[in-house]
């Protein structure tokens, strides 16, 4: 199995060093965004590594661990079993953008998945997926680290199973690939997130829904959710604690 990966921030770093720890005859190619510890990991290893896709070379297989953007036609072409993504949600719900922000606006499933990339966004069969819960006391950024994590340990589980088998069956060791029913679920697009966390100061608003939006865009270190009042902007962030 050779595989090119494309690789970015925590959840693809955890994974690359897990590779070349375990299976480093496997990583042919690594992608990365910048100069962080991917591309150390690479140099490290001795894995040829570059900022953009590799020109006239052709993979088994393609793993996308985090990876920020969408690749294109030419790309999937040049691996003979196609890519793998990592998604940090319950697919099909929450395709898209800020997954962790719409779970707990919406009150919809959470979770981690690795599903088989196609020519839609999240939108290929679901190779394996685990439910992360959550209540009240959860923001969007207890959701995202939660997401990495599992992340991380689904890939760690899945991939020794489907290097040998690859493509040859749509069941392999016990992972049912599940085909996503394009009606179902949610789509969101990045251009979404600010309107839906805007708070206009005359609208009547439910507890719950209120709430749930605030927390969902509490993320230490990102914008929250705002209101403007006399031309000024506020932001405003929330915390909420289970009382024994």
């Amino acid at each position: 199995m050779k595989i090119l990966l494309l690789a970015d921030k925590k959840v693809g770093f955890e994974i690359t060093k897990w590779l070349l720890d375990e299976y480093p005859g496997d990583v042919g190619f690594i992608v990365v965004t910048g100069l962080n510890w991917i591309r150390e990991a690479a140099l490290l290893a001795g894995i040829p590594y570059s900022y953009g896709p590799p020109v006239n070379m052709d993979f088994d297989l393609g793993i996308l661990a985090w990876w920020p953007d969408i690749i294109n036609k030419g790309l999937l072409s040049r691996t003979r079993y196609g890519f793998i993504n990592t998604h940090p949600s319950l697919l099909p719900f929450n395709r898209g953008k800020n997954p962790n922000f719409w779970s707990i606006v919406e009150q919809a499933p959470y979770g981690a998945s690795m599903h088989i990339v196609d020519k839609g966004i999240d939108s290929g069969a679901v190779i394996a997926q685990k439910a992360i819960p959550y209540d009240w006391t959860d923001t969007g950024a207890t959701l995202y680290e939660k997401a990495e994590e599992e992340m991380v340990q689904l890939f760690k589980e899945v991939y020794p199973k489907l290097r040998d088998i690859f493509g040859e069956s749509r069941y392999c060791c016990g992972y049912s690939f599940m085909e996503q029913d394009p009606k179902a679920g949610s789509f969101h697009k990045a251009s979404e997130l600010e309107p839906a966390s805007r708070i206009d100061l005359d609208c009547l608003y439910f507890g719950r829904e209120l709430l749930n939006k605030l927390r969902a865009r509490t993320f230490p270190g990102h914008p929250a959710c705002y209101f403007e009042d006399e031309g000024v902007t506020y932001e405003v962030r929330v915390e909420i604690r289970r009382r024994d």
